[in-house]
């Protein structure tokens, strides 16, 4: 037991309990926040603040409440005075397949981040409840989050995602109950305005076959069989750039020209985001893999609906625990 633990001893719960909740409260701080790193340093601070408080916890609400409460200010506090993150499809039209469009690289509180499933998920309980938390934390989903005011973010996900009564929620945001059912009115209006490109849109998670042939034919850079697995209207983004293309065969011009470079790449399945993943490996000049992006992929209709290849590997793949090399 640390330190800070012996020091509440006492208070109205058992402090090594708190770890318990440290991957929903993940999931939320992610929601609010945007970015996977930022979700965990806005867990730890939530840990503290909740040991430090320790004594001040008298039992009156259940401790999951009492620390959504907790979760709650830290990230307000952080999105206070903050412009929101954002997504390529948000910041432009969709470009042609050249590099000339590429642009800079934004840096990174700019954009979405994604999001480990073994973080932020739960990872057992009941099917129906696991894949509705997979639909609330899918890249497209947080990004309309952004739009939110923070409040009205807190609000949203507390009672439609995390299923809170609108008088606990009340209770963590100090507010009234009336307060919290307006914002979440709010909150869904701004939601079903956005354009479609932004807004949530519903994928499917039987994947497993077409994962294996997307892999397959990636790998041999066959990319005539890899945009006959991708739906006409398919899109690709490209984080940290705001460059996206839209289109299966602006996608494959793509790959034959300035992305003829992940030729002979390997890839390694995970999951993000509640959608399949995979760790892109580019041949090392020195010798076997380095890494080079993290591609979330997105399924619809029995075809890959979007592709989203996260360029920042030396911050993600550790993140994900992918191999820092690949020797063959």
């Amino acid at each position: 037991m640390t330190s800070q633990a012996a020091d509440v001893i006492g208070a109205g719960y058992d402090p090594d309990s708190l770890e318990a909740y440290r991957r929903e409260l993940t999931g939320f701080c992610y929601r609010m926040l945007g970015s996977a790193f930022e979700a965990e340093d806005a867990v730890q601070e939530v840990m503290l603040r909740a040991l430090r408080a320790g004594r001040d916890f008298e039992g009156r609400s259940s401790l999951r409440t009492w620390l959504y409460r907790i979760a709650s200010n830290v990230c307000i506090d952080q999105l206070r005075g903050r412009s929101r993150r954002a997504w390529p499809a948000g910041l432009g039209p969709a470009s042609p397949p050249d590099a000339e469009h590429l642009g800079p690289m934004l840096p990174e509180h700019a954009w979405i981040t994604p999001v480990p499933d073994a973080r932020a998920l739960p990872s057992d309980g009941d099917p129906a409840e696991i894949a509705a938390a997979k639909e609330t934390v899918r890249l497209a989903f947080v990004t309309a989050l952004q739009f939110l005011p923070a409040r009205q973010r807190a609000a949203l996900v507390l009672c439609q995602v995390l299923r809170f009564e609108a008088a606990e929620v009340a209770e963590q945001l100090d507010t009234t109950t009336a307060a919290v059912n307006s914002a979440v009115q709010r909150a869904r209006a701004t939601l079903a305005s956005l354009p479609p490109d932004e807004r949530p849109t519903d994928v499917t998670n039987d994947h497993a076959e077409l994962l294996a042939r997307y892999v397959d034919a990636f790998e041999r850079y066959d990319i005539g069989t890899l945009i006959g697995l991708l739906q006409e209207d398919a899109v690709q983004s490209m984080p940290p750039f705001a460059m996206w293309l839209r289109g299966a065969a602006d996608i494959g011009q793509w790959m034959v020209g300035p992305g003829a470079g992940c030729r002979g790449s390997r890839l390694i399945a995970t999951a993000a985001n509640g959608c399949p993943a995979l760790g892109q490996y580019r041949i090392d000049p020195a010798g076997g893999h380095a890494p080079w992006a993290l591609h979330v992929l997105e399924v619809c209709g029995g075809r890959v609906a979007g592709i989203h290849a996260f360029l920042d590997a030396a911050h993600l793949f550790p993140l994900f625990e992918l191999p820092a090399h690949l020797d063959v």
